[in-house]
């Protein structure tokens, strides 16, 4: 048994830089036609300069793999509509944090601070730039993504022509409020079609479950579950494949992020299979995004091919998702 899946787009992907670059970014250039990077780096990328020299370093990184990056960079206060439409050829969305919610976010957007931007959302909805937002208020960390959908409502209803991407949303009110709003998408991980918070702390700490935003309840990632399943055009993959060596996971400060870049493809085909909906994989994987974000990627064929394959201990230094698992699908050659 053998499934083709044409041109798989990882629409949320962490590659970092210098000598972590040179080990990851082949990886998922090898099984993805692109990916949207992610520009939270030290320092971030903030400029036209930023975003091509980090392309630049990707390319020289993946050499002659059939993969395109598509740069994003983060969303700061100094932006405006001539800086915007300057970078607009170079970028296909812009990325917004608030400050102190995930990795190498501390310089970045505060919530109080948002009517001092309402002029960069709408240069962006004047150009048709799509906003990516990983956003939750900084309270009790279960409810964080809960009580932030209130200023999505708000930014969707201002901005009515402005695409709007709940990044890797883990509640089951997420799931339902994407459907509200004509403006609004959302996008699920990997991993959080698999994990709870009990997986990461029932019996003992697991740090290569510790991600943000945190793994929610069981109710959560049902409702996960059925949207990323249903063929609904409104919801598309990403991995946020965040890679972090071992002595920055297994310590007491451990760093948030799941490594998923080899495995993605191959657990997604399980996923679906054991839930009689394969026929569905390749509209979450690759189709939906390329309508949402009016792309059209590059012809890439990737053959999954129904044959156990064990997930290694370690890629390099870094320990990934599920490893040591018997997985029932590989991917060929």
């Amino acid at each position: 048994m053998k499934l083709e899946i044409e041109s798989p787009l990882d629409m949320h992907l962490h590659l970092r830089d210098e000598k972590m670059l040179k080990c990851v970014a082949p990886l998922s250039a090898k099984y993805f036609s692109w990916a949207l990077i992610m520009p939270n780096l030290i320092p971030p990328i903030k400029t036209l300069k930023d975003v091509k020299s980090y392309k630049k370093r990707i390319k020289k990184a993946i050499d002659k793999e059939i993969f395109t990056p598509y740069m994003t960079i983060f969303f700061h206060e100094e932006l405006n509509y001539e800086i915007l439409k300057e970078l607009k050829p170079k970028i296909i969305a812009i990325k917004m944090y608030p400050d102190w919610v995930t990795t190498n976010s501390e310089w970045w957007v505060k919530i109080i601070d948002l009517k001092k931007i309402w002029h960069i959302f709408e240069s962006m909805e004047k150009l048709k730039i799509p906003l990516c937002i990983h956003w939750e208020t900084n309270d009790f960390v279960m409810d964080r993504e809960k009580n932030f959908i209130p200023i999505y409502e708000m930014l969707a209803k201002t901005y009515k022509n402005l695409k709007i991407i709940m990044e890797h949303i883990t509640t089951k009110e997420s799931a339902i409020f994407v459907e509200k709003f004509e403006n609004v998408f959302a996008t699920i991980t990997l991993h959080h079609l698999y994990i709870t918070l009990d997986d990461i702390a029932w019996w003992m700490l697991q740090p290569h479950l510790f991600c943000k935003p945190i793994a929610k309840r069981p109710e959560d990632k049902e409702a996960l579950l059925n949207l990323a399943l249903s063929w609904n055009k409104k919801v598309m993959f990403w991995s946020d494949s965040a890679p972090h060596p071992i002595h920055k996971k297994e310590t007491k400060y451990c760093s948030a992020g799941i490594f998923t870049a080899p495995i993605v493809l191959q657990c997604l085909a399980e996923l679906f299979e054991q839930n009689w909906k394969l026929k569905n994989l390749e509209h979450f994987i690759s189709k939906n995004a390329q309508n949402i974000y009016w792309i059209k990627p590059k012809k890439k064929i990737i053959i999954l091919e129904k044959k156990d394959f064990v997930i290694p201990e370690l890629y390099w230094d870094i320990v990934p998702f599920k490893h040591w698992k018997t997985i029932s699908w590989s991917i060929r050659g």
